[in-house]
């Protein structure tokens, strides 16, 4: 692979501001004094809530951790109440912008017209795209794909060049006891892989219930890991960070 291995992590909505600040104020030291994350054999990306964004750029300043924002406005500015566009959040500091994800989806009726759109968004601005697919009932892994690359090609339509993230989350796999088999999961991503190859940097990474462990039994066709509560525990991030530098 030509791209360091990728940690991010989503705070979603579990933590207030000042828990926020708290958390990242752990994973700053963390970041200083781990050398995979300072040689760059591993890239990591944090996403806040919005709320607690720009102080958490200022917070990670002095490290080479990426600041993210959890969702993105279709449009770049105009009266669009409650919506926050890609060029605030590149002003801010925001480099990477999750778009897609299956709560988006589920709980907001986001459609694949919409995320094509906010794909589009967050790169003319500046943003890497974490673009999330998934399938939503389990499968065979050729059935998956399949039905991922199909989310992917419709995201990516008449999308800007630029760098994008994909974050295969089999929607089954979010919040369940285990993450999917890592050969299912392989599978899924090598087809993945294919199919942002004209992409520079891009990369495919695996999220949905992903923890310590994980990273050791995914093969070459993974960049990396998405992490969700198991990254509130800061000790726990600290051996995914190990297991990353271990894969290089």
């Amino acid at each position: 692979m030509t791209v360091p291995t990728l940690v991010g992590v989503s705070l979603k909505m579990y933590f207030g501001h000042a828990q926020t600040l708290d958390w990242i104020a752990r994973v700053a030291e963390l970041a200083r004094r781990h050398p995979a994350v300072q040689n760059g054999t591993v890239e990591v990306f944090v996403i806040p809530g919005f709320v607690s964004l720009a102080a958490s750029v200022s917070a990670l300043d002095d490290t080479p951790v990426v600041v993210g924002a959890q969702d993105v406005a279709t449009e770049d500015a105009g009266a669009f109440t409650g919506e926050v566009s890609g060029v605030e959040l590149f002003e801010v500091g925001a480099r990477v912008v999750e778009v897609g994800h299956a709560e988006r989806r589920a709980l907001f009726g986001e459609t694949d017209e919409i995320v094509s759109a906010k794909t589009a968004a967050a790169l003319r601005n500046g943003l890497t795209p974490v673009l999330c697919v998934g399938e939503k009932t389990r499968s065979t892994a050729e059935i998956a794909a399949l039905e991922c690359l199909r989310q992917l090609d419709s995201a990516l339509e008449g999308a800007p060049d630029g760098r994008v993230i994909v974050a295969y989350e089999p929607v089954w796999a979010i919040g369940a006891a285990e993450p999917a088999e890592p050969a299912y999961v392989g599978a899924v991503c090598a087809r993945l892989h294919a199919a942002v190859a004209d992409r520079p940097s891009s990369a495919v990474i695996y999220g949905g219930s992903a923890g310590p462990g994980l990273l050791t039994e995914l093969g070459d066709d993974v960049d990396g890991i998405f992490l969700g509560r198991f990254a509130h525990d800061t000790d726990a991030l600290g051996r995914v960070l190990d297991e990353a530098g271990a894969r290089r």
